[in-house]
């Protein structure tokens, strides 16, 4: 990424890096270049494209696009955000440790404790936001801390300078999940992460309309890696979905301002609702780690969870919602709501799921951009059924 690249603001660079027009046509959008092989003028002599496994331009595209707003060296997308996961943890080998978060999205410790273990990974769960837990929890065959900044769907923060000072006396990566920020109102790369990653299914997309995942890097060595799995193990991003991450992406900067607007709003609401027992929202001067907020974020987004009191609460809520729509996901333009307990956290178990304290009652609502007093009127009613 060149200096000059990063030197303009973050809306410039969402919507012109990577996104310059098409030297063949002058077309504005970028192409999708649907295509499977390239043609070569003779043996060895390609213009840079060979296999689109290994490389696309729309591709190229989309990776420039997201290194430069995240401020890292260069990016790898993939298929998912779990097969953005996936390809971190390949970088290491059996016997590594790795320390996570204790309050993860339920597909990682999925992956990590049902699928890598059986290879030789070792993970600890710990609770990050107080960084002395990662320290104590390093042994001598750690290369790896994991963690999400705020939780899902806890919102629980974690200090990223703090844990990447930890990490770096001992000599290991961290890896910060920062897909319920955005790169927008939080860019862990500045705060000392070495590697960040997001579902480009969520906000960077916006749409709910394109799956993908985002592995963004400080280092070569990591750029190269990763890039030498894409085309090993081919977990790729289509040039479609990869486009639509890039239109997607043209609008992050006044979106998230949105739904950074309407969250605080609706925290505000259903704090001050008799039926709701507890919000969790770094936006709220309560929140234990609001200064912590302040500092490390430049906004709170939308992303709030309550507490309705039992599943029967959460399930006669759930049922009267009109304008918020009743699904998995997050960070598109609607209102997602959802019930973690059963949705995203289903894989965690009832013990699983009661040690990280998350209840029966929760219920996770991402803030879409619609009028705002048309999503608290909403809640509003649905709530009157509780």
């Amino acid at each position: 990424m060149s200096a000059k690249k990063n030197s303009k603001g973050f809306a410039t660079r969402a919507i012109h890096v990577g996104q310059e027009p098409d030297p063949s046509t002058g077309a504005v959008a970028p192409p999708i270049f649907a295509t499977s092989t390239y043609v070569q003028e003779e043996i060895g002599k390609h213009k840079g494209y060979e296999y689109a496994r290994v490389s696309n331009p729309t591709r190229t595209r989309l990776e420039e696009n997201l290194a430069s707003l995240e401020g890292g060296l260069a990016a790898r997308v993939f298929s998912s955000g779990m097969a953005a996961i996936n390809a971190i943890t390949t970088l290491l080998r059996a016997g590594d440790h790795v320390v996570c978060g204790n309050n993860l999205y339920g597909g990682t410790p999925r992956l990590f404790n049902q699928v890598w273990s059986d290879f030789g990974l070792d993970f600890s769960y710990v609770d990050t936001s107080d960084p002395r837990n990662v320290q104590r929890a390093i042994k001598k065959n750690t290369r790896m801390a994991f963690i999400e900044t705020p939780t899902n769907p806890l919102m629980a923060l974690t200090d990223i300078r703090a844990v990447s000072e930890v990490c770096r006396s001992k000599k290991i990566d961290l890896v910060v999940d920062n897909t319920f920020m955005s790169p927008y109102f939080q860019q862990p790369i500045a705060f000392g992460a070495d590697m960040v990653v997001h579902s480009t299914t969520k906000f960077l997309n916006g749409h709910s309309d394109g799956l993908g995942g985002v592995v963004v890097c400080t280092r070569q060595d990591q750029a190269d890696k990763l890039a030498f799995l894409q085309k090993a193990a081919g977990a790729i991003l289509s040039p479609f979905e990869c486009w639509l991450i890039l239109r997607g992406v043209k609008t992050l900067a006044v979106r998230m301002e949105t739904h950074d607007e309407s969250g605080r709003v609706v925290a505000e609401f259903l704090a001050k609702h008799k039926k709701v027992k507890k919000v969790f929202y770094p936006g709220l001067a309560d929140h234990p780690q609001h200064e912590l907020a302040k500092r490390q974020m430049t906004g709170f987004g939308s992303m709030i969870t309550f507490e309705t009191g039992s599943l029967s609460n959460a399930n006669k809520m759930l049922r009267k919602v009109r304008v918020c729509s009743l699904g998995e996901s997050l960070g598109g333009v609607e209102t997602l709501i959802s019930h973690p307990a059963t949705m995203t956290h289903a894989a965690l178990g009832e013990k699983g799921r009661k040690e990280i304290g998350i209840t029966d009652g929760l219920v996770r609502i991402s803030v879409g951009i619609e009028d705002v007093q048309d999503l608290i009127d909403d809640l509003d009613q649905a709530l009157s059924a509780i």
